[in-house]
C-alpha cells in the first residue's frame, strides 16, 4: 500500500519531509515509523489496517483513527482536506491509488471532499456524533497526566454526543471509574471506531501534537488536543471508605519519577514531619516505596512519619487524600490525585512554572535561583540529564535544594488558617 503523508503546519526545520501546501513532495516513511509510531509505542500496523468507514463509493474509506486516513481507489482522483472553521486548505492534489495519513493526532474539524474527473463524489465534515470515539493510553501512562487528560474526555463527550471509550492500563482503571463512571472503559481497541486519540504529553517538535506541553499548562493540554478552549469542571469523588483513623492526620509523598521532581533541602522533610506532629498531627507517607534510589539520589521516609508505604490501589490513597486535613508532596501522580479528590495540596516544585500543574495557592518555590527549566524550550534534558543547565556543578537541582523548611511550613500556616482547620494542638 502506497502511503502518502501530509499535516496542517508547515515548519521548515521538521525533520521529516512532508506535504503541505507541495512545499515537499515525499515523506520519509521508514523514519516516521521509528520516530513517532515506534517512540510512543503507538499499535502495530494502525498505518495500514482496514479503514471501516464506509463513504458510499467503491474503494473510498474514511475514518479518524490516530489522525485522518482516507483510502483512494485507482482513478483520476482529486483530494482537498481543509479546515472545516477556517476554510484553510491543507492539501489538495490528484492522487490514485493508496492511502493519506494526517500526522496530526489531535482533533481537527476536518473538511474531506473527494473529486473525479472533476466531479465532486464525496464530502465529509468531521462530526463524532452518535459515532464511538476511542482513547488509548500508552501501558506507562502517567498518573497526573491521565488525570489532567481526563475532564475533556467527558467534556468532548458531551459537547459532540458520542459515546467515547478509554483503554487504560490495569492500575488506573479502578479510580478512573470512580472518579468518571460515566466514560466507558474498554480493555483493548480494534480501531473499528469513528475516530480514535491517543494523548500524549511530550516535548517533541513533531506535529502529532498542537504543542509541546512545556509552553502550556497540563491542565490546558487536553483542551487542545481535544478542541476544548477552556477549562471543564472536575469530577466530585465520593469515598469508598472511612477514614482509617479518628484522629486528624497529614498525608506526604517524597517519591517521584525522576530525581530533579523531589525536594533536595538536607533533613527538610524530617524538619517539616516533626513540625505536624507539634501540631498533634499523625502524618502518613504513602509513597509506593519507603525507600527508593532514583537518579544517583536515595530517597528515605523520615523517620517521624507512619509507614503507609507499598504498592496499594489507587482507590486506597484516594480514600486516605479525601479524609485527610491536607497533603504535603511535589509535582507528582499523588498531588494530582489528591487534588482530585478535592485534598489541599502543598506542592514543593521550582522545576517548573507555577502556571505548569493544576493550580494551588499552596505552591513552595524559590524563584531566587534557577528554575522552571521543564517549562524552558531550550533546555535539553537528554538521557539521564536531570539539571540541564548545571549539570555536575556545586549548582545542579537547586531549584529544588533551596526551598527551605521555614518555607514549607509558613505555607502550611497559611493553608490551615484558610481552611480554618483545628489541628489538636492548636485547640488547647
Amino acid at each position: 500500500m502506497k502511503l502518502h503523508f501530509f499535516t496542517v503546519n508547515a515548519i521548515e526545520d521538521y525533520r521529516i519531509n512532508y506535504t503541505s501546501g507541495g512545499n515537499k513532495e515525499d515523506i520519509n516513511q521508514e523514519y516516521f515509523y521509528k520516530s513517532v509510531k515506534g517512540r510512543y509505542d503507538a499499535p502495530a500496523g494502525i498505518m495500514e489496517s482496514r479503514i471501516w468507514g464506509n463513504t458510499g463509493f467503491p474503494g473510498l474509506r474514511l475514518d479518524f483513527n490516530l489522525g485522518l486516513r482516507l483510502d483512494i481507489p485507482e482513478g483520476n482522483f482529486r483530494v482537498r482536506i481543509s479546515d472545516f472553521d477556517s476554510g484553510q486548505i491543507f492539501f489538495d492534489k490528484y492522487i490514485s491509488g493508496g492511502r493519506l495519513l494526517s500526522v496530526e493526532h489531535y482533533v481537527i474539524n476536518w473538511h474531506v471532499e473527494v473529486f473525479l474527473n472533476e466531479e465532486k463524489i464525496f464530502s465529509h465534515k468531521f462530526n463524532p456524533e452518535g459515532h464511538t470515539v476511542a482513547i488509548l493510553f500508552w501501558d506507562a501512562s502517567a498518573l497526573g497526566d491521565t488525570l489532567a487528560f481526563l475532564p475533556y474526555f467527558r467534556e468532548f463527550k458531551r459537547i459532540h454526543k458520542c459515546n467515547v471509550s478509554i483503554c487504560l492500563p490495569k492500575h488506573l482503571q479502578e479510580i478512573v471509574a470512580r472518579l468518571y463512571p460515566d466514560l466507558n472503559q474498554i480493555e483493548e481497541i480494534d480501531f473499528k471506531t469513528y475516530a480514535t486519540y491517543y494523548p500524549l504529553m511530550t516535548t517533541t517538535n513533531l506535529p502529532i501534537v498542537p504543542v509541546e506541553f512545556r509552553k502550556t499548562s497540563m491542565c490546558r493540554m487536553g483542551g487542545l488536543l481535544f478542541g476544548i478552549d477552556y477549562l471543564p469542571p472536575k469530577a466530585i469523588f465520593e469515598p469508598t471508605e472511612p477514614p482509617v483513623t479518628d484522629e486528624p492526620y497529614v498525608c506526604i509523598a517524597l517519591q517521584a519519577r525522576n530525581a530533579r521532581k523531589s525536594w533536595h533541602y538536607p533533613g527538610g522533610w524530617d524538619i517539616v514531619v516533626n513540625y505536624l506532629k507539634s501540631l498533634g498531627y499523625r502524618v502518613f507517607c504513602i509513597d509506593k516505596s519507603a525507600k527508593e534510589e532514583n537518579d544517583g539520589f536515595t530517597i528515605c521516609k523520615p523517620d517521624g512519619a507512619e509507614d503507609f508505604t507499598g504498592n496499594r490501589p489507587l482507590i486506597e490513597r484516594a480514600n486516605m487524600l479525601y479524609h485527610a486535613d491536607f497533603f504535603i508532596g511535589l509535582s507528582s501522580g499523588l498531588s494530582w490525585l489528591a487534588d482530585a479528590v478535592d485534598c489541599p495540596v502543598v506542592m514543593i516544585c521550582g522545576f517548573s512554572q507555577d502556571w505548569s500543574e493544576f493550580y494551588t495557592p499552596y505552591r513552595v518555590a524559590n524563584r531566587k535561583v534557577c528554575n522552571g527549566c521543564v517549562n524552558d524550550s531550550r533546555a535539553i534534558f537528554f538521557s539521564r540529564c536531570i539539571c540541564p543547565y548545571h549539570e555536575n556543578t556545586p549548582r545542579a537541582l537547586e531549584c529544588q535544594k533551596t526551598i527551605s523548611p521555614r518555607m514549607v511550613i509558613e505555607t502550611i500556616e497559611r493553608l490551615i488558617i484558610d481552611k480554618n482547620l483545628k489541628p489538636p494542638a492548636l485547640k488547647a
